[in-house]
């Protein structure tokens, strides 16, 4: 299969910058996937379109202000002035991180940088195998105090505009620090959504799948089946697993909300029916072929053309379906990635 059957025309223009307020006014396409029918929606609608024996599964995760801009602070060097600027990725315990560095020439192993006139200060460790870096961090205090103090939400590559308001890259029920990047579907959820969801009767539970910047890593290979994903930390709690077995006993839906949600139940399918709660590293890649054994329902954005999250699409809903439905979503307008519109595939 190839990265280029994935491709399609986007204009710049329909690349939100900004989210939209209320969270829940964007708009939503609403796909059966059987037929390729197509509606169009207002995303509040969704609570009507659910049913009380369905159950509604969210990523908990929160995005950490993982953006650092500094200096270095070698001892003696003449380049103290010089800038740098830190990813962080990974959480790899005892004050070390794996970070993304910029510009990485500058980051050899025993080389210390300082961030916010001194209130961090990082040695690069090591060198991994796919260049970013292993680095151990020097701070007084609370290390994630100050990370909100000082950091930057990692807001990715196509939104140029500023976010004056840093909880809107958040989903209202955001508690588990983690993620380089936020499940955006998520994002069009507001607390008295979905308490109107609750009160029709659709049990709610959550997973945790920290977002990394691997998820949207371009597909290099033009052979799809040759690109292979970074993996990510998922936790799927017990509540959740016997929410979900007992959902699917009585004849309901499970409906993932956004392709990390997806990707970490299907994940622990894999080993089949009923779920077991479990955690651990997942680097499932879903593109077209792939045996769907959890999710019935699936909310996402549009996301970028020959990107591994359109390939998860095109695997739920049938190739020719996304195709004609990004046309559309296109013609008719629609927002696009992050801060943009919605789809509801049943």
């Amino acid at each position: 299969m190839k990265k280029s059957d994935f491709y399609y025309d986007l204009p710049q223009e329909r690349i939100a910058q900004t989210p939209l307020e209320p969270r829940d006014s964007a708009r939503m396409m609403l796909i059966d996937r059987q037929t390729g029918a197509i509606s169009h929606k207002i995303f509040r609608d969704i609570a009507a379109l659910l049913r009380p024996e369905d159950c509604l599964i969210l990523n908990d995760t929160r995005v950490l202000p993982a953006r650092l801009y500094g200096r270095r602070a070698d001892s003696g060097t003449t380049d103290t002035s010089s800038p740098v600027e830190f990813l962080l990725l990974r959480d790899r315990g005892g004050d070390c991180w794996e970070v993304l560095c910029g510009p990485g020439k500058k980051a050899v192993p025993g080389r210390r940088f300082t961030f916010a006139e001194g209130l961090l200060e990082a040695e690069i460790l090591e060198v991994l195998p796919e260049g970013n870096r292993l680095a151990r961090f020097f701070y007084d205090g609370n290390f994630f105090a100050i990370l909100d103090r000082v950091g930057e939400m990692p807001l990715p590559h196509y939104i140029t505009e500023t976010l004056t308001d840093a909880e809107r890259y958040q989903t209202v029920y955001a508690r588990e620090r983690g993620s380089a990047a936020a499940p955006t579907a998520g994002l069009h959820f507001t607390p008295e959504l979905l308490e109107q969801i609750r009160q029709r009767g659709v049990s709610i539970g959550f997973v945790t799948l920290h977002v990394g910047l691997g998820t949207f890593r371009p597909v290099k290979a033009e052979a799809i089946e040759e690109h292979h994903m970074h993996a990510e930390y998922y936790t799927l709690p017990e509540e959740t697993a016997a929410l979900i077995n007992r959902t699917k006993q009585q004849g309901g839906r499970v409906v993932a909300v956004g392709t990390t949600c997806c990707r970490t139940l299907e994940t622990a399918a894999r080993v089949g029916l009923p779920l077991r709660a479990g955690s651990g590293w997942t680097d499932i890649f879903i593109y077209p072929g792939f045996r769907f054994q959890c999710i019935d329902a699936l909310i996402t954005n549009f996301h970028l053309p020959e990107s591994t999250l359109i390939m998860l699409v095109s695997a739920f809903m049938g190739q020719e379906n996304t195709r004609r439905a990004y046309q559309i979503a296109v013609a008719e307008g629609y927002r696009f990635y992050s801060f943009g519109d919605a789809m509801f595939i049943l």
